[in-house]
C-alpha cells in the first residue's frame, strides 16, 4: 500500500511540473547519463601519447582514451590546449569528448588516414552507439580544402578509385571526400559548444539517430563543395539551437534516405544562417518524410537560394511543419513548397499542414552570395527575379497551407526583354515533375511576389509585398487552386491586375482595391469584398 501511495505521489508531482512548464511535454532528447556526472572519469589524450604540436598523429592515441573510457562505463576523453593532428576516431557509448578551450581537434590531409563505419569517410564517428558527447570551447578543424584536393590528386594519378567522378565540375565524389562528423543509427547524442571548421564534404550528418540536441555550435565551412552545415537524415527527436552556422551549401538541412523512416518531432530555433544554398531546406532526399517540425527565430543572411524550402519529390510525406519569426536579408528566395515526382516508379508523396508566420525576407537583384569563397551555381538562362511558390503536381495537390504575416521585399526592374509569360499562356509554365526541385526550376515564372498551383487549401493572412522598382507581372497568381482565403493582402499602388485567378474554386478574397482582381479560365465560387 505504501508503495502505491508513493507511486501515485510521484505521477501527480509530475502532471503539476508538467502543467506549469518546469517539464517539457515535448519529447526533447535526455542525457541519460546526467545522474553519473559527479562520478565521471576525465582520461586526458595526453596520458596516452598525443602531442599537440600539429604535426604528430594523434590517431592511436585519442582512440586508446576513447577505449578506455567506454570500457570504464564511460567518461570524458579530454583534447587540452594544443594542435592535435588525427585521422579517423570511433565514439563510443558512454564517451563524452571534451575539446577545452584553445584545444584544436586537426583532421588529417592524408586520405588514407580517414575510414567509414556503415557509411561515409568521417572524422569522427559512431555507428549503434549511446550516451556519447562532443562538447567545450574548442575547434574541430577538418582541413577540408587540402584534404579534397590531396584525394583529387590521387584520384587522377591512380592510387584511388573514383568511378563516380565528377568529371563536368572536376572534383571527387562526396563518398571520397571525408565528413568531420558521421553519426548512425545512435541515441541520446549532444554536440555543444564546438566549433567546426572546413569539410571536404558535408560538415556532419546524423542518420536514423534518436534523441540528438545539438547546441551553441559555430560552423564554418566554405572550404569545398558539398559544405551542408548540419544533416538530419531520418531522425526522431531533434533539437537544433542556438547554432551559427556559415555553410558552402545548405545551412540546415533536413533528409530522408530511407522509405519508411523519417525526420520526426524536431526542433530549431535561434539559429543564424549563411549559405551558398538554402539556408532551412527539407530534402532534396525525401523518401520517407518530415512530420511534427517547429522552427523559430531564425536570422538568414546572404543566402544564394530559399530561406524556406519544404520538399517532398521521392515519395516520402511533409506534414505537420510550422515555421514562425524568420528574418532573412539579402536572399535569393523567400519561400518555396514543393511536391514533386522525381520518383518516376514509385508513389507521388504528400505534403500537408503547413504553417508559415512573421516573416521578413529581402531579395536582392545580384547574386547574394556573390562575395563567398565557393558561389552557388549560376543559371544557365536569363530570368527576371523569382518569386515564391507553392505548387503541386497535376492530381496532387499541396493540402492545407497557412500563410500569415509575411513582408516581402522584392528589387523590381523585370524586363519583357529577358523572358516574358503572358497571362493568356500559363499553361506553358512546366510541370518539371520530375526536376530537381529549387526555386528557379520553373525558369520565368508570371508573378513577381507569390506562384501558387495545384494546391487545395491555403490561407493568405496579411501579406506585404513591395519591389524597390517597377515589375511588369502581377504580385499573385493563384492557378489550379481549391479552397482559398486570402485577406490583409498589402501591395503597391497599381492600375493593373495584381491578384490573377486562374482555375480557381472556392475562394474567399479581400481586398482594399477590387480593380486589382482579374480571373481567367474557370473560375467557380469566387467571393470577393473589401
Amino acid at each position: 500500500m505504501v508503495k502505491y501511495i508513493q507511486a501515485l505521489s510521484l505521477m501527480i508531482a509530475c502532471s503539476l511540473l508538467i502543467s506549469f512548464g518546469h517539464v517539457e511535454a515535448y519529447n526533447h532528447p535526455v542525457d541519460k547519463r546526467s545522474k553519473f556526472r559527479s562520478q565521471e572519469k576525465t582520461f586526458n589524450i595526453l596520458t596516452y601519447g598525443a602531442k599537440g604540436d600539429g604535426t604528430f598523429l594523434n590517431t592511436r592515441a585519442i582512440q586508446s582514451a576513447i577505449d578506455d573510457a567506454h570500457q570504464q562505463n564511460g567518461g570524458k576523453v579530454l583534447i587540452p590546449t594544443g594542435n592535435f593532428l588525427t585521422g579517423s576516431i570511433i565514439l563510443k557509448s558512454g564517451v563524452e569528448l571534451h575539446l577545452q578551450e584553445n584545444a584544436v581537434l586537426l583532421g588529417s590531409t592524408n586520405f588514407f588516414d580517414y575510414q567509414g563505419l556503415d557509411r561515409w569517410l568521417a572524422l569522427i564517428l559512431a555507428d549503434h552507439q549511446r550516451d556519447i558527447a562532443i562538447s567545450g570551447k574548442g575547434t574541430i578543424d577538418g582541413q577540408g580544402q587540402e584534404l579534397a584536393l590531396n584525394i583529387d590528386s590521387l584520384i587522377h594519378i591512380g592510387k584511388v578509385e573514383d568511378p563516380r567522378y565528377n568529371h563536368r565540375r572536376r572534383r571527387p565524389n562526396e563518398a571520397k571526400r571525408p565528413q568531420i562528423i558521421e553519426f548512425v543509427r545512435c541515441k541520446n547524442i549532444r554536440v555543444s559548444g564546438v566549433t567546426i571548421l572546413d569539410a571536404a564534404c558535408w560538415v556532419q550528418t546524423y542518420h536514423l539517430c534518436e534523441n540528438l540536441r545539438i547546441d551553441s555550435i559555430t560552423v564554418r565551412s566554405n572550404a569545398y563543395w558539398n559544405n551542408d552545415g548540419i544533416d538530419i537524415e531520418d531522425c526522431k527527436n531533434v533539437q537544433i539551437t542556438n547554432c551559427d552556422i556559415d555553410s558552402a551549401d545548405d545551412g540546415i538541412c533536413l533528409k530522408s534516405e530511407t522509405k519508411g523512416a523519417s525526420c520526426d518531432s524536431v526542433f530549431i530555433a535561434n539559429c543564424r544562417v549563411r549559405s551558398s544554398a538554402s539556408a532551412i531546406k527539407f530534402g532534396t532526399s525525401s523518401h520517407g518524410g518530415f512530420r511534427n517540425v517547429k522552427i523559430q527565430n531564425i536570422s538568414v543572411y546572404d543566402t544564394y537560394r530559399s530561406a524556406i524550402a519544404l520538399e517532398s519529390v521521392d515519395g516520402g510525406t511533409l506534414e505537420n511543419i510550422e515555421v514562425s519569426d524568420v528574418e532573412a536579408k539579402n536572399t535569393g528566395n523567400a519561400i518555396f513548397i514543393r511536391l514533386g515526382h522525381r520518383n518516376v516508379d514509385g508513389e507521388v508523396g504528400i505534403a500537408r499542414n503547413i504553417k508559415i508566420k512573421n516573416v521578413k525576407v529581402e531579395v536582392p537583384f545580384e547574386q547574394p552570395d556573390l562575395y563567398y569563397p565557393i558561389r552557388g551555381p549560376a543559371l544557365p538562362f536569363f530570368h527576371n527575379p523569382i518569386p515564391s511558390s507553392v505548387t503541386g503536381i497535376p492530381g496532387h495537390k499541396v493540402e492545407n497551407v497557412v500563410l500569415e504575416n509575411i513582408e516581402i521585399v522584392y528589387p523590381g526592374r523585370a524586363n519583357k526583354g529577358y523572358a516574358y509569360m503572358p497571362l493568356s499562356r500559363l499553361s506553358d509554365v512546366p510541370e518539371a515533375e520530375k526536376e530537381y526541385p529549387e526555386f528557379s526550376m520553373f525558369q520565368e515564372l508570371p508573378s513577381w511576389g507569390l506562384y501558387v498551383r495545384h494546391v487545395d487549401g491555403i490561407e493568405l493572412k496579411n501579406i506585404r509585398l513591395r519591389t524597390k522598382e517597377a515589375d511588369f507581372r502581377p504580385a499573385f497568381v493563384f492557378d489550379d487552386v481549391t479552397n482559398l482565403r486570402l485577406e490583409g493582402a498589402d501591395l503597391p499602388l497599381s492600375r493593373k491586375a495584381q491578384v490573377i485567378l486562374n482555375d480557381v474554386s472556392t475562394a474567399l478574397i479581400k481586398l482594399e482595391n477590387e480593380k486589382i482582381l482579374r480571373t481567367l479560365g474557370n473560375c467557380t465560387k469566387i467571393s470577393v469584398s473589401k
